[in-house]
């Protein structure tokens, strides 16, 4: 997007240096990349990245009210409810993702671009990944330095030091544990190697977790440690693919144990929070079941389950029917939003390539509110940002923005 950056990249772009890349990840961490990674970063322009802040900003407002927490109650499912959740806590991560699009308010420049929300989540994405993956493409491309992966951190080692005061504390690393189910097989465990290279803290699975009393403790050479801090990263959907699954230790359980990033702010912050937004980068978001009348121009809009992960069951083409066909005590379950429509903006060697940015915040405890430090991007060629939309293409995937500031 920023033309003379991207033009350069592509006149040197060869797939011999994308191969080197990711040759480069494997031999650093061999068998751990599961996703693909794009052929590109995506370079953000100045105009771009303001209204991005801007987008943000609204957002953070309303998550920072005195009522949200109170007007997200219903959002945590009874059965997914965890306990111990602080009085005056919030969030300690927040992702916002948003779509590139054109800018169609009035007064903008045709062919000017603005960020549209698509989902946000007070849960933690890849914050070990995203510096490496940034780091690599420094190291195989010629990236102009006055172009920066990183906000309100001086650099990479600040970056790690942030990060790290936020999930160990003032626990020894090894009190510490990155909680997943089987995160050997999860996509993101490129990202699980990372932070413990970074930080010391290591995954854990959820079946390896022993319980005595309202204590946690895990085995790590021939030691019983005790976990006095847990850095979620288990979304109680997966755990739905293990129906016969026998653990010691269940989310839900009372247990003497400080949560970074309670799980309960997963539910918090999520779709459930979109009808709550008022922007001109926030699209029209309904509960389904506060609707007497649909809109008009039903084609205009998509239906999202409140309670899915990546994408499932979301659905784009819409008819009063399909909307008429959800009973009514499972309406409440259901958000109608305004469909965003991407501008292919990333040019590729044979087209162009729609573009998501998702912002990538930390909020200490004792902070008044959330501290934008990295960002992941995602690029796609499919009707939605995806793997399932995008097979067998190329310069699709995982990768990383470069801001001009």
């Amino acid at each position: 997007m920023i033309q003379p950056v991207r033009q350069a990249y592509n006149e040197a772009f060869s797939q011999e240096q994308y191969r080197a890349l990711l040759d480069t990840i494997e031999h650093d961490w061999p068998g751990l990349l599961d996703f693909r990674v794009a052929e590109t970063p995506v370079f953000v322009p100045k105009n771009l990245t303001h209204k991005l802040f801007a987008a943000c900003d609204d957002i953070i407002d309303v998550i920072t009210r005195d009522d949200f927490r109170a007007l997200t109650e219903q959002a945590i499912p009874a059965n997914q409810r965890v306990p111990n959740q602080p009085p005056n806590d919030h969030t300690q991560f927040l992702a916002i993702d948003f779509a590139v699009c054109l800018d169609e308010r009035d007064g903008t420049l045709p062919g000017e671009l603005a960020p549209q929300l698509i989902e946000l989540q007070g849960f933690p994405s890849l914050y070990g990944f995203q510096p490496y993956i940034a780091g690599k493409f420094r190291e195989h491309y010629s990236i102009p330095d006055r172009l920066s992966y990183l906000f309100n951190v001086a650099d990479n080692a600040e970056y790690v030091e942030r990060l790290r005061r936020l999930i160990v504390g003032e626990c020894n690393p090894e009190e510490v544990i990155l909680l997943e189910i089987y995160p050997e097989r999860q996509k993101t465990r490129i990202d699980f190697a990372l932070t413990e290279q970074n930080i010391g803290v290591a995954p854990v699975c959820l079946t390896k977790i022993k319980k005595v009393g309202r204590q946690l403790f895990y085995e790590k050479d021939g030691r019983l440690i005790q976990i006095k801090r847990i850095y979620n990263r288990l979304i109680f959907d997966d755990l739905q693919n293990f129906p016969d699954l026998k653990t010691e230790f269940h989310l839900t359980d009372d247990v003497d144990v400080e949560w970074v990033g309670h799980p309960n702010w997963f539910f918090r912050i999520s779709k459930y929070a979109l009808p709550l937004l008022k922007s001109p980068f926030v699209p029209a978001s309904y509960f389904l079941s506060d609707l007497d009348e649909y809109p008009k121009d039903l084609d205009n809009y998509v239906l999202k389950p409140l309670f899915s992960f990546a994408g499932s069951g979301v659905k784009l083409h819409i008819t009063q029917d399909d909307l008429d066909a959800i009973p009514t005590d499972q309406r409440n379950g259901y958000l109608l939003q305004r469909k965003v429509i991407y501008e292919p903006v990333i040019q590729s060697p044979d087209g162009l390539v729609k573009c998501e940015i998702r912002m990538l915040f930390i909020w200490p405890m004792e902070d008044e509110k959330p501290t934008l430090i990295t960002n992941l991007s995602r690029l796609s060629r499919g009707e939605m940002i995806g793997v399932n939309f995008n097979k067998n293409k190329d310069w699709v995937g995982g990768s990383v923005c470069f801001f001009e500031h």
